[in-house]
């Protein structure tokens, strides 16, 4: 900032870098306003080799803070008229003032500024930002329907706000949220995304999506999960498939979005896989509408609550959870995640079942979703008021522990491809493929057989089957 003010202009730190301080925490990858143009600033930076990219006055440059790397962003005062596309302003001028810049910034808590007066720093809060930020308020800059008609993503910034911090939406700025939320699908699918999962990896993520619900947005993101209120779940569940999920992603413990994000989603296919079935003959039906009903095939009476079922609901949930990703634009490796840990969480263990089972079970999930699946279903036990776990599951976690390093893939087999090739005298071909996958099926359900010799000897014998 001394080199700003020693070239006669003015510059302060704004955003979250002042929450930080506020917060005792120390500020990060700051950002900072100027009343000194792009050029301006870019000629006062010169020694730390800035750069300027954008239409918006932001030039930016890397500092080092003990011993690493941080980006600061220096944004010159600006007025913004016109939001036709709701995300980015039509015009951008250069303002000559920090009122005007402060003032259309979107909430009070993001517009409180630091600078310097006489070598001391000040705090300057130009809308009432530090009394929202200690009564732990989100309230927008001015007229809330103007901020949220200017930059639809707002209303998600504001929900990821509260759920980071602990804070509360004010009163009127939630009513704008509310009246706006149709907006939001006009901002890309990639920004509404990123915006998602800052949400669902923050503080309060479980608070965080109930407002996305409440507000309506949830409508324009993932309107899938709607389905899900108002579902009855039978057995030993008490609530209801959308408020179990949510109950589920507020008990993870993982620190990851895209696990946590699966987490939440896990059940998603109930509804759609939602079924009545007999007690008594076992007759399946769609749809019942007493809550004691007469099986219409064999005439047993018995309550809806326990004939409810979701068979099948994993399959069902892991193609929706598939659309769901593709819709939001998720990369392949996260796509590919979260239909594996929605589509497997219904795996079922039994105290028989052989170390191979384990190892398929490992095999299906994958080796590197295994710790994430585990969470998952810890998650899920603790969202259907369960323990966290039971003499079973712990010794299922016991057992994959056991298992984690044996063979899982082929080429974990002490004998490759090569191999394969000089025991037959023949070059490359499908056959080559066919022995390994066979070899390996030995190998996954005896690990002891993962020897060369063995599987050496085994070779021509497992071509001629």
């Amino acid at each position: 900032m001394s080199e700003f003010i020693a070239g006669g202009f003015e510059i302060y730190l704004v955003g979250g870098g002042v929450r930080n301080i506020l917060m005792e925490k120390i500020p990060e990858n700051c950002d900072l306003t100027t009343n000194a143009t792009p050029e301006q600033s870019l000629k006062v930076l010169e020694k730390y080799d800035p750069f300027y990219n954008n239409d918006f006055g932001t030039v930016s440059y890397e500092v080092k803070v003990d011993g690493k790397k941080e980006l600061y962003e220096v944004t010159t005062y600006r007025s913004e008229k016109e939001y036709s596309d709701f995300r980015r302003p039509d015009n951008v001028s250069w303002g000559k003032t920090l009122e005007e810049d402060v003032t259309r910034r979107d909430f009070t808590v993001n517009a409180l500024v630091i600078g310097q007066k006489d070598g001391k720093y000040e705090l300057i809060d130009l809308v009432n930002g530090l009394e929202d930020f200690e009564k732990g308020l989100i309230r927008a800059v001015g007229n809330p329907e103007k901020r949220f008609g200017e930059d639809a993503l707002r209303m998600m910034r504001a929900i990821r706000f509260a759920a980071r911090l602990g804070f509360v939406i004010e009163e009127e700025t939630l009513k704008a949220i509310t009246i706006k939320a149709p907006l939001l699908e006009k901002i890309s699918k990639e920004r509404v995304r990123d915006e998602l999962l800052k949400i669902i990896g923050s503080n309060y993520p479980a608070d965080g999506v109930s407002l996305l619900i409440s507000t309506g947005l949830m409508e324009q993101i993932m309107p899938e999960v709607l389905e899900g209120r108002g579902v009855t779940q039978g057995g030993h569940h008490t609530l209801t498939v959308l408020d179990h999920m949510i109950e589920c992603l507020r008990n993870s413990s993982s620190p990851d979005p895209i696990v946590r994000f699966a987490t939440f989603i896990h059940d998603v296919g109930k509804p759609r896989s939602q079924r009545y079935k007999c007690r008594k003959c076992g007759k399946m039906f769609r749809d019942l509408a007493e809550e004691m009903t007469m099986c219409a095939n064999c005439g047993f009476e018995q309550p809806t609550r326990g004939m409810i079922t979701f068979y099948g609901h994993e399959v069902i949930g892991a193609r929706m959870a598939k659309e769901i990703c593709d819709r939001l634009r998720f990369t392949n490796k996260q796509t590919e995640k979260i239909v594996t840990l929605v589509r497997m969480h219904m795996f079922a263990y039994q105290p028989e079942m052989t170390d191979a089972a384990i190892r398929r079970i490992i095999r299906k999930v994958g080796k590197e979703n295994i710790a994430d699946m585990v969470l998952l279903r810890i998650a899920d036990r603790k969202g259907s008021g369960s323990k966290t776990t039971s003499w079973r599951f712990m010794e299922l976690q016991k057992r994959i522990g056991e298992q984690l390093f044996e063979p899982m893939e082929i080429n974990d087999m002490a004998v490759n491809g090569r191999d394969v090739m000089e025991v037959l005298n023949v070059s490359p071909g499908p056959v080559i493929g066919k022995v390994l996958k066979e070899l390996f099926e030995e190998v996954l359900e005896d690990t002891s057989k993962n020897n060369k010799e063995y599987l050496l000897s085994r070779i021509k014998e497992v071509a001629k089957e």
